[in-house]
């Protein structure tokens, strides 16, 4: 086994970004792409619990 799959793997989306130099403007800037990141994330969970669900009704049993 290599040394690589002994570890579990950490994933790490978003690299944290050195703060300190940004100035308030670069900050709200930054913080307006997260919440525009999260807001994809939000739409792709609902799409996809949205195909959950239609699948779930399509194969429920009749009477079950």
């Amino acid at each position: 086994m290599e040394e690589e799959e002994a570890e579990p793997k950490r994933s790490r989306r978003l690299e944290p970004l050195a703060l300190y130099p940004l100035g308030v403007a670069e900050l709200q800037a930054y913080i307006a792409e997260l919440h525009a990141e999260i807001a994809r994330a939000e739409a792709e969970i609902g799409a996809k619990e949205g195909h959950r669900s239609a699948a779930d009704a399509f194969f429920k049993r009749p009477g079950g």
